[in-house]
């Protein structure tokens, strides 16, 4: 089991995906084994509105929010190096990737239809669901945001089993990433062979 990574992780990790993929539950656990802050993208929005996220779609709509939350997490990445969960439409937004992709590591949890489903049941708070059978715009979500997920730095599945061995699983991922950066920085840096 890996507690911890080979090396300091030197940006930001934001976790991406679907609501009920477990962006919380494990980025709350990687954030502690790595000893870093956790931050909620969606917690921070509703400090900065001085309402729940529920009420900022009801009474400014959609574009509202998606335009508070491109601003609240631009400032979060900003932040010294800490594991950041943000909300299911977030990484949809071409301002956010590319803050993301410059300032931060990014994971897509990748779950399936039936644990999203299963995960989401259990809470209210969903906006989006509210708006007609839950697995049918589950199921319209993934269509279109699987591609745009896909553009993470790194993909990790999200099963149904304990959070734990997600969590063993992003930090194994990471630490196969960050040796992969590691050694491209090496060779880009190498001192060419000398040809005669």
């Amino acid at each position: 089991m890996i507690t911890t990574l080979h090396r300091p992780l030197p940006r930001t990790l934001v976790l991406v995906g679907l609501m009920g993929a477990g962006k919380t539950a494990v980025g709350k656990r990687v954030a502690a084994r790595l000893g870093l802050s956790f931050i909620d993208a969606d917690h921070e929005i509703e400090a900065a509105a001085g309402c729940t996220i529920p009420d900022i779609f009801q009474r400014y709509g959609e574009p509202a929010f998606r335009d508070l939350e491109r601003r609240v997490i631009a400032r979060l990445m900003h932040d010294p190096v800490q594991v950041l969960s943000t909300g299911g439409g977030a990484f949809m937004d071409p301002q956010t990737r590319e803050v993301v992709d410059e300032h931060g590591l990014s994971v897509w949890l990748k779950a399936e239809l039936s644990v999203l489903a299963a995960r989401t049941a259990k809470r209210s708070n969903r906006p989006l669901l509210r708006q007609g059978d839950p697995k049918a715009v589950l199921e319209g979500l993934m269509e279109r945001r699987h591609p745009i997920y896909a553009l993470a730095d790194m993909t990790v599945e999200s099963r149904d089993g304990p959070v734990e061995e997600t969590v063993d699983r992003v930090l194994a991922a990471i630490d196969t990433h960050l040796a992969a950066e590691a050694a491209a920085t090496e060779a880009t840096h190498a001192p060419a062979g000398h040809t005669d």
